[in-house]
């Protein structure tokens, strides 16, 4: 059989391993909490018609999507979780011969996205601080290049891109080439909205640019992850482009509907009120890890970033021991998903045994 030999040679996405029975993961960024009774019910109200094809284009959601970012229907386009809309992008604007620029490491999905569209990764190291080297990024641009990826907060480090950065950035790179702002965590940052130091926020910056596309999600802070429902606002010549490549009929009735009802003002409320506390619990868990020597950056997601490096397989065993499943990326370090107050409480005993005799009682 022939096969491409960059495909056979691609490692499958590899899902994190079920907890134990009494055990907690904490490898996927999801949201630890239950859906929501009026989401849940939306959900089953679509059970009677799926014998029926879902809405093609979610046109209910894309409209009130539309009405919330003040942007036309034609605008927004919803996607299988923003993942495959980001494999929809790539393959509209970048094929064989063609560069992806983005920073690393950052979303694990990125480069086979990039492999399965034929053009190439350009890869970027992240700063010391593990945030985006911005200023590398627009070096690495070429007349190859047709995709740049900026994921703000940068998953799995934890850092944002400041408005200052990107307009920078934007203001370095040329108009033909697609900027994808990746926000899938951007619910949980809690900086200033304005001012030095404020994350980027793409609803803000999309007059501004003919060549941005914003990416979001409901997997994360509207705990809809088993739903496989994320959206991408931008300019209709490229999201038409998008369309274009999409597999056809990707959104479920059952994802439309919960993502419209969790849209609803008084779920949000509630689902936002989640967020606040998941981001409180974020707050203190860094504090903690800090106040034990372990040297992690800033936390931004629904989760932390562990700098591990030659440990990190060490260090993900025995939590994993412990009942606590994690994400590893050996060499570099472990992203644990922020979760239940149980979690954490065994996730600081374990690390606290574990903190490297170099940092022991030196907070960073």
């Amino acid at each position: 059989m022939r096969l491409r030999p960059e495909i056979a040679a691609l490692p499958a996405y590899r899902q994190g391993r079920p907890a134990p029975a009494d055990g907690y993961k904490l490898s996927s960024n999801e949201n630890p909490f239950p859906p929501l009774p009026g989401v849940a019910a939306a959900v089953a109200a679509t059970a009677n018609e799926i014998n029926r094809y879902p809405d093609a284009t979610a046109l209910a959601l894309r409209e009130k999507l539309a009405e919330r970012f003040d942007v036309s229907v034609d605008e927004v386009i919803v996607g299988a979780g923003s993942v495959s809309l980001l494999a929809q992008f790539i393959a509209a604007a970048a094929g064989p011969g063609d560069e992806v620029v983005y920073s690393w490491r950052s979303f694990e999905a990125y480069p086979g996205l990039v492999t399965v569209s034929g053009a190439t990764s350009v890869q970027v190291s992240n700063r010391d601080d593990h945030g985006h080297d911005l200023d590398a990024m627009a070096d690495a641009v070429t007349e190859r290049t047709r995709v740049a990826i900026v994921c703000s907060p940068n998953n799995p480090t934890g850092m944002i891109v400041t408005a200052d950065e990107f307009e920078a950035f934007m203001a370095r790179v040329p108009d033909d080439v697609l900027v994808l702002l990746d926000e899938a965590y951007i619910e949980f940052v809690r900086t200033e909205p304005t001012g030095p130091g404020a994350s980027v926020d793409g609803r803000r910056m999309l007059d501004r640019y003919s060549n941005l596309v914003i990416l979001r999600t409901f997997s994360k802070a509207y705990g809809l992850a088993g739903l496989r429902v994320g959206y991408a606002i931008g300019p209709v010549p490229i999201l038409d482009a998008a369309r274009s490549t999409a597999i056809p009929l990707s959104v479920t009735a059952a994802s439309a509907a919960a993502a419209l009802a969790s849209l609803e003002p008084e779920a949000e409320r509630e689902l936002l009120a989640r967020v606040e506390t998941i981001a409180g619990r974020r707050k203190a868990l860094r504090a903690a890890l800090l106040e034990q020597g372990w040297p992690v950056p800033e936390a931004h997601g629904n989760f932390v970033w562990l700098p591990t490096g030659d440990r990190t397989v060490e260090v993900a065993e025995r939590l994993f021991d412990a009942g606590l499943v994690t994400r590893a990326f050996p060499p570099e370090g472990i992203r644990v998903s922020v979760g239940e107050p149980e979690s954490v409480e065994t996730l600081l005993r374990i690390l606290g045994e574990l903190v490297p005799a170099s940092q022991e009682g030196h907070p960073a």
